[in-house]
């Protein structure tokens, strides 16, 4: 009998098996037509149609300790800052970015770049090797003097700790002569100078040390001493404006905990701006307890952004956040792609990380965080700004949509991890 036994439970172990991969199976094909679906969609949606200029809310500035602080909301404005700010390098740059285009703001910042080092000044470059596939490589055509450093996807030994070897660099952060720093959502390119609504800042102080630092710590991991960057002392140890900055390859991620922190401590209202909003569930139970005692939280996001299945991902949460007390702004005027919080008029983010699982947990990232309400009524005054150009999502619309939105919503609930 025990043989029977034995052998009745071997051919029901064949027949779960079985199952379980005719179901894993199944959910990778209607996955695979939702995806193409989408695409077809987007595709459709974008054939023909005319891009328009991004609002500008404006420029935004304030004095926190000793740090000067300017908000950009143009791409225009912040590129000529920055490209001033190069052309004026007395000793040093350091720039790291994650998409760099190869059209004509693109090559502005090269030819800046190569001044610079021509001229003697010590000039560091790191940008995303895998963000810039379609670039073609005769583009980075970079003077012998500048130190470039072209991130891949995957390292070499990444079979040795695939998180410590991998991920994207999602930062974007600019020093110059060790005294001005930005750091914001702006890539390098033409489209976002006009066409997309983004934010940057600009400190002058004390912070840059951060975002300096956040740059040689990649930049010297895999460096001898002598084609390091070299460290300098902080000009101040407790400042009001900090640097929080995700490093997989020490697999340090400060920022998901800094927003948590944040969120916790909220009173009043948490005001979020992200392009991508695909929680993990500690950040979603995080702010519906906040909406459950009474906090106004209000997350705005694109109406349509350059991602459709992020897009997508991102509506299997819409559901829950409206029930929870939870209001969602849906910006229409174009694609935003800015990634700032300001919470109960005291503390606000600026940076580059989305609220979404591959920038909380694998990217290399980049945020400020300030605790000052002169800054936090910038902040207020920008978000106030921004949704004016937006839709508010309500319950009763989205419970009306069209069923199979629904079921394309459920198909998409295990890419949630991914992105």
């Amino acid at each position: 009998m025990s043989a029977m036994r034995a052998l009745s439970e071997i051919r029901e172990r064949r027949i779960l098996l079985k199952a379980a991969g005719v179901g894993a199976g199944s959910l990778l094909g209607a996955q695979a037509v939702v995806v193409a679906s989408l695409a077809g969609i987007d595709w459709w949606k974008q054939r023909g149609r005319k891009q328009r200029d991004a609002p500008r809310p404006g420029t935004f500035t304030a004095q926190v300790q000793d740090s000067e602080l300017t908000i950009y909301t143009s791409g225009q404005d912040v590129y000529e800052d920055m490209l001033e700010a190069i052309d004026n390098a007395q000793h040093s740059i350091h720039m790291e970015t994650f998409i760099w285009k190869g059209d004509e703001l693109g090559q502005r910042f090269l030819d800046a770049m190569n001044r610079a080092a021509d001229r003697g000044v010590e000039v560091f470059v790191i940008f995303d090797g895998f963000a810039n596939l379609v670039v073609p490589n005769t583009f980075y055509r970079f003077s012998d003097k500048v130190n470039v450093f072209r991130v891949p996807f995957l390292r070499r030994p990444f079979w040795k700790g695939p998180l410590r070897f991998s991920g994207l660099n999602h930062s974007k952060i600019l020093v110059v002569d060790d005294e001005t720093g930005f750091v914001g959502g702006f890539n390098i390119g033409s489209m976002y100078s006009r066409q997309w609504r983004d934010t940057h800042i600009r400190e002058v102080g004390p912070a840059v040390w951060g975002l300096r630092n956040s740059i040689a710590t990649v930049w010297n991991e895999d460096r001898t001493p002598e084609k390091a960057i070299e460290w300098i002392p902080p000009r101040s140890w407790d400042p009001e404006v900090w640097v929080s900055a995700n490093l997989p390859i020490q697999l340090v991620y400060p920022i998901r905990g800094m927003y948590m922190n944040a969120i916790d401590r909220a009173q009043d209202h948490i005001w979020i701006n992200t392009p991508y909003f695909i929680p993990d569930q500690q950040i979603l139970d995080t702010l519906l307890d906040a909406a459950k005692r009474g906090v106004d939280v209000r997350i705005m996001v694109p109406r349509d952004s350059n991602h459709i299945l992020a897009d997508w991902v991102s509506r299997g949460f819409y559901g829950q956040l409206l029930e929870g007390g939870v209001t969602i702004l849906l910006y229409a005027a174009c694609m935003i792609h800015s990634k700032t919080a300001t919470i109960d008029g005291k503390w606000s983010t600026v940076g580059t990380a989305n609220l979404d699982r591959l920038s909380l947990s694998f990217n290399y990232e980049t945020n400020v965080e300030i605790v000052d309400p002169d800054f936090a009524a910038e902040m207020e005054k920008v978000f106030l700004a921004d949704s004016e150009h937006c839709e508010e999502l309500t319950s009763p619309r989205w419970r009306d949509r069209h069923p199979m939105a629904r079921v394309a919503e459920t198909i998409l609930i295990p890419l949630r991890p991914l992105l």
